[in-house]
């Protein structure tokens, strides 16, 4: 102690040191605290996984069929003509010689031409076709209970006549040979796909292609056509019998007690009216 009674001035400076330590301390302890409330860290991206999966696509809403008023026809296979064409005998394939006044069981296929002196009486369905006058209001029906489906249903194809049969024919005939098919290959595969002239079920006034809006209208004919006196007429099944490749747009008018009964027993027409004889 000086001698004079007073602290040295390095006593005097520590104390004041040490408060603004202090001080200074609390105040850089506030400050940290005030922004740990403000600054936040960010929340993780979004990723895939944890996204919902996007709904399925209806299966039966595919892009609208395109509509033809000469033929329409699925793909059509790569294997050799000689696989697949129809090579079925004529008494196997089952005759009709004489309808016995049954025009709506007259059998038209590759084996039973059309009669050359074969009249029709004609009606013009929505859409332009034309069909055999005597199956227009079952068909109306049909058509309606589709639409009544929302199937938007379409007559594309109806009664054609020798030489649109003919046109249709020579067309796709020319289109094989020009794959490089030889004659006889380009014949055997037109015919799984187009009827000779004079055996096409078009001709006989009596057969339709319908398309509709969607697919769906497919397996809907397949299920409800014989309500309305008409079967699905060339089941991929049947081919060897009736000499036409799979066509899940044509159908035929046979009368309801008929459709009934080929639709019960799964049968093709050939051996409905085989089983008849």
């Amino acid at each position: 102690m000086a001698a004079n009674g007073h602290k040295p001035r390095r006593a005097r400076i520590w104390p004041a040191l040490l408060l603004i330590a202090v001080l200074l301390a609390a105040c850089i302890g506030a400050v940290r605290w005030g922004l740990g409330d403000l600054v936040q860290p960010a929340p993780p991206a979004e990723t895939g996984e944890n996204q919902p999966a996007e709904p399925p696509v209806e299966a039966d809403e595919p892009a609208e069929p395109a509509v033809s008023d000469e033929i329409d026809e699925p793909d059509e296979p790569d294997t050799p003509a000689e696989d697949n064409a129809a090579d079925t005998p004529e008494e196997e394939a089952g005759t009709l010689e004489e309808d016995d006044g049954q025009w709506n069981l007259r059998l038209v296929n590759r084996w039973n031409p059309l009669p050359e002196d074969y009249e029709i009486q004609l009606a013009e369905v929505p859409g332009g076709q034309q069909v055999d006058a005597r199956i227009y209001d079952a068909l109306m029906e049909l058509l309606n209970a589709a639409t009544e489906a929302e199937l938007g249903p379409i007559v594309v194809a109806g009664y054609r006549t020798q030489e649109k049969q003919q046109s249709i024919y020579d067309e796709k005939l020319q289109s094989y040979l020009d794959q490089g098919y030889s004659q006889e290959e380009a014949v055997a595969q037109t015919e799984q796909w187009v009827a000779l002239p004079g055996t096409s079920e078009h001709q006989l006034g009596l057969a339709v292609d319908i398309n509709g809006a969607v697919y769906a209208i497919y397996p809907w004919l397949q299920e409800h056509s014989w309500e309305y006196g008409f079967i699905f007429r060339y089941p991929a099944e049947k081919q060897a019998l009736t000499g036409v490749a799979n066509e899940e747009w044509h159908y035929r008018y046979v009368g309801k007690e008929a459709a009934q009964a080929i639709h019960e027993q799964g049968v093709c027409l050939e051996e409905y009216l085989q089983a008849q004889s």
